[in-house]
């Protein structure tokens, strides 16, 4: 970084942190950057501080909003005998985005994840526990990845549920709409057999 002037290798020392961006992304932002009209640049910077300063935590799903309860939340037209477990505030709107699924959710925050020393207590499990002592609910899907660490937690949680008498299901695994079995990968296929259903 002695190649730039400090205000300039610290720019794209901050750009490099963010997920998926590397030197040379973080290069090319800060220059897009310094190009840019100064309001621009400064509109940008007043968007982070807003958004750190006025994103919080819903207090009923733990996603993330501007309003407590957030709009989810809030909305009485919304299902409140279902309850869909996400690993992440992104995977909510992913669901929402399907237009399809009318109930409630709970976001974890992540994953168990032994080997990143992430156990059950660093994600959002014990306060869907406690939303879970309200007689409403009848079901909880669980939504979490179809990953090693998703599989983990769905199992984690749903040995949990099991003493509650809460119907617990998890979202069916497969080969994705247009997509063409020869590329699928040996654990994608035994998902999709499992998660096989009658037509």
């Amino acid at each position: 970084m002695d190649y730039y002037a400090a205000p300039v290798a610290k720019l794209i020392e901050e750009f490099s942190r963010l997920p998926g961006v590397g030197n040379k992304t973080a290069q090319r932002l800060a220059f897009h950057i310094l190009d840019a009209p100064p309001e621009q640049a400064e509109n940008l910077a007043r968007s982070i501080v807003f958004a750190r300063r006025n994103i919080k935590h819903c207090s009923v799903c733990c996603n993330m909003t501007d309003s407590d309860p957030c709009r989810i939340c809030g909305n009485d037209r919304r299902d409140r005998s279902v309850i869909c477990v996400m690993e992440n505030p992104r995977d909510v709107v992913a669901m929402e985005k399907t237009r399809e699924y009318k109930g409630l959710y709970h976001v974890l925050h992540g994953a168990i994840s032994p080997m990143e020393d992430i156990g059950p207590e660093d994600i959002r499990i014990k306060e869907l526990l406690l939303r879970l002592q309200d007689e409403e609910v009848k079901e909880v899907i669980l939504a979490t990845n179809p990953t090693i660490e998703g599989e983990a937690t769905a199992m984690y949680i749903s040995k949990l549920l099991k003493p509650l008498g809460v119907k617990t299901t998890r979202i069916a695994h497969g080969i994705p709409v247009g997509g063409d079995l020869e590329y699928a990968d040996e654990v994608t296929l035994v998902k999709a057999m499992e998660g096989r259903r009658e037509i």
